[in-house]
């Protein structure tokens, strides 16, 4: 018996899920930007993955490397700042913890949960790695 030789997605279908993917990875980054979570990451991400299909897109990448780079720095400059980060990924996955445990609060249960407890487990890591990278901080100033 033979096997009918595996069929690769044509061009298009391949161009559609990639603007989708990466439309929504953009959508979602752009969201994070002002809501808690790695926002630049997932701006970044998006166009990664649009600038394998869309040229304009790539256009755009070396910009953004450098915001989300520079974002990065930033986030570990200071003491204060560490601290501050720290106590947002924090209180982000205690608040996802709640929200997944009491699902009569507004828009409660897993899904939401699940997003809160992602994103700060996220920030930590994103932040450890910065820290890592960047070397140890300047003393805050209080003026």
């Amino acid at each position: 018996m033979r096997r009918s030789p595996t069929r690769r997605p044509g061009p298009s279908v391949v161009r559609v899920v990639t603007a989708l993917v990466g439309g929504l990875l953009l959508l979602a980054g752009v969201a994070l930007l002002v809501l808690p979570g790695p926002g630049m990451l997932l701006v970044l991400a998006g166009v990664l993955v649009l600038a394998k299909q869309f040229p304009i897109a790539d256009r755009y990448l070396g910009l953004v490397r450098r915001y989300a780079a520079d974002a990065a720095e930033q986030s570990v400059a200071t003491r204060a700042r560490i601290m501050l980060s720290v106590l947002t990924g924090v209180v982000s996955i205690v608040a996802g913890i709640v929200w997944w445990v009491v699902p009569s609060l507004p828009f409660g249960g897993a899904a939401t949960g699940a997003g809160l407890i992602l994103s700060g487990v996220l920030l930590l890591v994103l932040l450890a790695y910065s820290y890592r990278r960047r070397g140890r901080p300047r003393p805050s100033r209080v003026r």
